[in-house]
């Protein structure tokens, strides 16, 4: 049980705190109110201008976001936009989670921190590039490495709040938020911590960026009607929609929580993590990596299928929905039919390595509050999509336990299991 299972050391992990910026939102109020209402994030591209030689000119943006809300002007300037939303979201988790000062009874060695990121700061990589070509390596920024480098983000939130436990980045494209989730849990499980900051962040619509991933033809070219681009499991979904954003939690144990009197709103209840060990961008016909990743989860969890009552699915609005749907009914049978299977990425887009994180974000919601988010812009039913997507608007009905997948290229499958707080 090597890639599902936990220590069994008894030490339990809960959710005390979450903070997000995403297309939707620079807040988590902001971003659930625009879930719950089918709110797209997509427009045509603002922050550049993308020409008629790309072939896509659309994204899901962060919109009106000021770094200075968050960190002083001058660590603003020396900061990739990258780490700039992951300072921002890792402020709202400790405010979240009561912990923006952190408390003198806290031991900073107790408290650490993972963050993902599957590309890193790209933005400035372009600039530097460019100033490079243009000026010569005298002009390169002595900034340059420690913005880009996908890692530094941990290291900001680390040096921001002196949290001296466990700390570095996980990279696993876009299942790596996903990852830093269960790393940091396996952390507070085996007894290295007590609390850990985990999540990621991504900053890339940039053209370099945007201009690789249509080269691939993954990304969707609806230029002229951006905001119904994304339609995850819909018969005419044409790729993915580009998103940028960053996502916390903040995990404890769950008797130092309880210690402390911490607001708990989730516990996580399994990881699971497999290699589909196929192909550099696409999943095997029979989804047997996420597969393998569901069932890992469930089973560190202790639960059985009939157990489920929501999958957040991965469902970026490719041909891969159709797999992730087939790997779904192989896990849970019957009661596939039975649940919710939504993609929020309907709305914000795909956040690539920050995705995860955005995805375990409504799942504690979804847990606390009942409310599953619509998967919206549906217009035709894909027949091999034939399970209940939450097309028709959003689906109020209690949740108890739920899944949130995570699948990136590399063929790296992450599923993380979440249980409803019920104190």
């Amino acid at each position: 049980m090597s890639n599902g299972s936990g220590t069994g050391s008894g030490r339990r992990v809960v959710i005390s705190g979450m903070g997000v910026v995403s297309p939707l939102g620079n807040d988590n109020e902001t971003t659930w109110e625009a879930l719950l209402a089918g709110t797209s994030g997509a427009d045509t591209i603002q922050a550049w201008e993308a020409t008629e030689d790309f072939t896509v000119r659309i994204a899901c943006e962060v919109k009106d976001f000021e770094p200075e809300d968050f960190m002083e002007r001058k660590e603003a300037r020396r900061y990739d936009r990258v780490s700039q939303f992951a300072i921002a979201s890792a402020v709202h988790a400790m405010e979240s989670a009561g912990l923006e000062g952190v408390p003198d009874g806290l031991d900073p060695a107790r408290f650490g921190v993972v963050f993902g990121s599957g590309i890193g700061g790209i933005g400035t990589f372009e600039e530097q590039h460019k100033r490079l070509l243009e000026s010569g390596p005298g002009r390169v920024s002595p900034f340059f490495i420690p913005m880009f480098i996908p890692d530094i983000s941990a290291g900001l939130i680390s040096m921001r709040w002196n949290l001296q436990g466990p700390n570095y980045a996980t990279v696993s494209a876009c299942a790596s938020s996903a990852h830093a989730i269960g790393a940091a849990t396996r952390h507070i499980q085996n007894g290295e911590a007590d609390l850990m900051l985990a999540g990621g962040t991504e900053a890339t619509i940039t053209p370099m960026t945007v201009a690789g991933f249509a080269a691939m033809k993954a990304m969707s070219t609806r230029n002229d009607d951006p905001a119904t681009a994304s339609r995850p499991f819909d018969k005419h979904r044409d790729g993915f929609v580009i998103g940028e954003g960053a996502g916390a939690l903040v995990l404890e144990e769950l008797g130092h929580a309880r210690a402390r009197g911490a607001d708990i709103l989730a516990e996580v209840v399994g990881y699971g993590l497999s290699g589909d060990a196929y192909h550099i961008t696409a999943p095997p016909e029979d989804g047997r990596g996420a597969q393998q990743a569901m069932r890992f989860a469930l089973e560190e969890a202790g639960v059985a299928p009939d157990e489920v009552d929501y999958v957040n699915a991965h469902g970026t609005s490719t041909m891969a929905d159709a797999i992730e749907t087939h790997a779904v009914k192989e896990v849970l049978g019957e009661r596939a039919y039975e649940i919710v299977m939504g993609s929020t990425k309907s709305m914000t887009g795909h956040l690539l390595g920050a995705a995860g994180v955005l995805e375990a974000f409504v799942v504690a919601q979804v847990l606390r509050t009942g409310h599953i988010p619509p998967t919206i812009n549906f217009e035709e039913a894909d027949p091999a999509c034939d399970l209940e997507y939450a097309h028709d608007g959003a689906v109020e009905r209690p949740v108890k336990l739920a899944l949130s997948n995570s699948f990136g290229f590399g063929g790296h499958n992450v599923c993380l299991a979440l249980r409803r707080w019920d104190g």
